[in-house]
């Protein structure tokens, strides 16, 4: 579908074939990134890896994330904090067990991702009463954040006088500029904290681009500065803390909206695993199959963004027949090629036998699922986040059993998505646990 937006091409993939032919056969020349106003404000001018357009500077980022951040080796290093965090939410969610009293399961999943993320990338606990940003604060300005990328500024389809005069009328600046500064705040202590003596005896990620930072002389062609730290923050903080928690919400709310299914995924859980673990870890990852087909499940029918972040041409390319000219931005649309019915058999339900017999994997190589995107903009902590996600489920399909709140019913369980970037559930996820043993 092409649209014509002010002074803008914008084409959207919506089938599997037509994003093969984007992320792989013309992965080249569609893998840069449109110049937009609310991407420059949160990639502090374009200097992280998300937003950054395709050339020397991207690869030598990329190649930083990739290798020193978000190797398998780093993932791994930080294993520890993730089953640290998951034990603390067991025992937050035994308390509400023994009370018989409902959870906030959306509340729950961020505050896993998020300490996760603050301890990994920050170095700060999250549970601490002397953090420097109130918890619940902390879940709307990263809400808010989303909201923002969302944005829809005229400035961008209309540049020149006429964009930013709608803009200040509708006081789109001012609404970007109130989230990235109250982040920027945020980021700039972290910094400074790292900064002081025994500042950086955590080995997080503001530690080691510090380190980068202090080994940097003076015949280096590619430097980083103290905006390259806080532009990685805010792409890892950001992405990392709200995808997490939105994959794990749907996945309970599917599994509590589909009994049998839930009632198996448990089963198998428990007899691969045993009756009387006190703990899971991350050496259980792997181990459960139909635990694997759930989560592929889950990214197929509520990939943790409906869209890909958007591309931009760099030369003229032909896509499906159709000759696209550069600066044309495309957008995949993974939703709907994840409910595509010339793809998927009854795509609207949730089967996660459907994965039993198929190769089909979420890692980029397969079109019809792509939560993590493909190609040269793959996400760099899809290992980072997918160890996350099966964790947490784990924990909570292993320890626990569900169920709804007094007077409540399975067809009356709410499915309606947030208008937000990332397909959150509407309202709150409130579930009854119930301890296994």
């Amino acid at each position: 579908m092409l649209l014509r937006l002010g002074f803008l091409r914008v084409v959207v993939i919506s089938s599997s074939e037509a994003a093969e032919e984007v992320l792989k056969t013309h992965d080249l020349e569609c893998c840069s990134r449109p110049n937009t106003l609310v991407s420059g404000k949160l990639s502090y001018g374009f200097k992280d890896v998300n937003f950054a357009p395709y050339g020397e500077y991207w690869r030598e980022m990329r190649k930083l994330v990739v290798i020193e951040l978000f190797s398998l080796k780093k993932v791994q290093s930080f294993r520890y904090i993730r089953e640290e965090e998951s034990d603390l939410m067991v025992k937050k969610v035994s308390e509400s067990a023994l009370k018989r009293s409902p959870v906030d399961l959306n509340k729950t999943f961020f505050s896993l991702t998020a300490s996760i993320i603050c301890r990994v990338a920050l170095g700060l606990n999250f549970h601490e009463s002397g953090f420097v940003i109130d918890q619940e604060r902390i879940e709307e300005i990263v809400t808010e954040a989303g909201e923002v990328l969302g944005t829809f500024t005229f400035s961008d389809f209309f540049p020149g006088a006429l964009g930013r005069f709608v803009d200040w009328l509708f006081q789109q600046h001012k609404k970007i500029n109130k989230v990235v500064e109250e982040l920027d705040v945020f980021y700039q202590h972290v910094i400074d904290e790292h900064l002081k003596p025994e500042g950086r005896k955590n080995p997080d990620i503001v530690s080691l681009m510090l380190d980068m930072i202090d080994k940097q002389g003076s015949e280096d062609y590619f430097k980083l500065d103290m905006d390259n730290v806080k532009a990685t923050i805010m792409d890892v903080f950001l992405a990392g803390i709200d995808t997490g928690a939105t994959t794990m919400i749907w996945a309970m709310t599917d599994l509590v909206r589909n009994p049998n299914v839930m009632k198996k995924a448990q089963e198998n859980i428990r007899a691969t695993l045993g009756h009387k673990r006190e703990r899971i870890t991350e050496e259980d990852l792997g181990k459960v199959d139909y635990m694997t087909f759930i989560i592929k499940e889950t990214f197929r029918l509520h990939p943790p963004v409906p869209f890909l972040l958007p591309r931009e041409t760099m030369s003229h390319v032909k896509i499906q027949g159709y000759d696209l000219p550069p600066k044309t931005q495309i957008k995949v649309n993974v939703w709907t090629i994840g409910r595509d019915p010339k793809r998927w058999t009854n795509p609207e339900d949730f089967i996660p036998e459907r994965f039993a017999d198929s190769s089909v994997d979420f890692r980029g190589q397969h079109f019809e699922l792509l939560p993590f995107g493909s190609g040269r903009r793959i996400c760099p902590a899809m290992a980072m986040g997918t160890a996350t996600v099966e964790l947490g489920l784990m924990n909570l399909l292993y320890f626990f059993d569900w169920g709804l709140p007094d007077g409540m019913n399975v067809e009356e369980f709410d499915m309606e998505e947030a208008d937000n970037p990332t397909y959150v559930k509407k309202l709150p996820l409130q579930l009854v646990p119930l301890q296994h043993h």
